[in-house]
């Protein structure tokens, strides 16, 4: 059942007939399309990014069927792949996981396996919803990223202390910057709320602490990068 199809009466004497070429590149544009919508689910991404990942499987199966076997071909197309890949700006792990998604699709098409293609989606696929829609790994909605300027004068260390037990479960220090000529320092915490929101009091009280200098408050970076 997960055979390639290439390997009954549709090669004839090398060449892929026009009937398979056409059943596998259907395969690779639906798989593709899907594979943009599972991506798109509950994340956001570009009109570029969804468009690319629609045909990758397509551009892969056609690279794959044109080299069919030829070892010279091969490896020009790997060195033509990786100049595409270091003139390209990295993407986040979702994205880059979903490029491999669209390639696997491409390869499996491009040598026949067809009914592989769609079982191997349909379980990845499903898999990866079941994981959005449960919000597996998905960060703590009350850390926050804290970054406080205060004058080069004031001492950082326990400044605030009192502030982050009333309104924070636990509060680090991360990272400590001085700024326009050493006449600032920049604080970087790693706060988490008692609540979801960020406290209006809270705020109130740092600027009265910091003499009304900047401070910025929100969601924590996401270390996604592979």
């Amino acid at each position: 059942m997960l055979d390639s199809i290439l390997h009954f009466t549709s090669v004839i004497d090398g060449q892929i007939t026009m009937p398979v070429f056409l059943l596998c590149t259907a395969v690779s544009l639906v798989l593709g399309v899907l594979t943009a919508v599972v991506s798109m689910f509950r994340n956001r991404t570009s009109q570029s990014f969804a468009l690319t990942l629609a045909i990758l499987p397509t551009i892969v199966q056609v690279v794959i069927m044109l080299v069919n076997g030829n070892i010279g071909a091969g490896v020009a197309v790997a060195g033509a792949f990786s100049l595409v890949r270091f003139r390209s700006a990295a993407g986040s792990a979702r994205e880059i996981g979903s490029i491999f998604l669209a390639m696997a699709v491409g390869l499996a098409t491009g040598m026949g396996y067809v009914s592989l293609a769609v079982v191997s989606f349909v379980i990845l696929a499903a898999v990866l919803l079941l994981l959005q829609a449960l919000r597996f790994g998905e960060q703590d909605q009350a850390e926050r990223t804290l970054k406080i300027t205060i004058p080069e004068s004031l001492d950082y260390d326990g400044l605030f202390d009192d502030l982050f037990q009333t309104y924070t479960k636990s509060a680090v220090l991360e990272k400590v910057k001085t700024s326009n000529m050493g006449t600032l320092f920049e604080l970087q915490y790693r706060i988490r709320l008692n609540g979801a929101e960020i406290p209006k009091a809270f705020l109130d009280e740092l600027r009265v602490r910091n003499g009304n200098l900047n401070i910025v408050c929100g969601k924590a970076a996401e270390k996604d990068a592979l």
